[in-house]
């Protein structure tokens, strides 16, 4: 049974709940934060970190906020996510404006990955291509579910099409 969420983590997810439903992920000794899929939020040490980019971070450095970091081999590394003005962590009305920039941040990384239309077509395109290699057929990449259920379709019809064809004269 897993170990249950803590208090503080419970109490992130309801700052950002204005976002709409959000579900929370264990990573790396911490927690992610999801609004709509998107990974808006990160959770260590008790410090509440949001997704911020190249247009939402001059904001959070105005408000002087921080960004994530940590030390691994000697070198220091900064990661897209910076903490909320302290105000902002009192109540989900005065954490909105500070989510809205994370969920935006989230929205343009995504749509900056190539191909990512959306998670749900990601994890087709993935299992579409992992079938063809199983079966032999050509890697398909799917832009839709439809696509992606046609492929599956065609997919073993495909590979009994390459099945070698006997040399031998038909019976008579």
């Amino acid at each position: 049974m897993p170990a249950p969420i803590p208090d503080y983590v419970v109490h992130c997810q309801e700052l950002l709940s204005p976002l709409g439903p959000t579900r929370v992920k264990r990573m790396f000794g911490g927690f992610g934060l999801y609004a709509d899929d998107l990974f808006v939020a990160l959770l260590f040490s008790d410090q509440l970190y949001l997704k911020a980019d190249a247009t939402t971070r001059p904001q959070f450095e105005a408000a002087g906020c921080r960004p994530f970091t940590y030390e691994a081999q000697n070198h220091v590394t900064v990661l897209s996510f910076w903490t909320p003005p302290d105000d902002a962590l009192e109540s989900p009305a005065l954490m909105l404006p500070w989510a809205r920039l994370a969920m935006a941040a989230a929205l343009r990384t995504r749509a900056a990955k190539p191909g990512a239309k959306a998670r749900g077509d990601a994890k087709v395109t993935a299992k579409a291509s992992a079938k063809g290699k199983a079966n032999g057929s050509a890697k398909v990449k799917p832009t839709s579910q439809a696509t992606a259920k046609r492929t599956a379709k065609a997919a073993p019809e495909a590979a009994a099409a390459k099945k070698p064809v006997s040399r031998r004269s038909p019976p008579r």
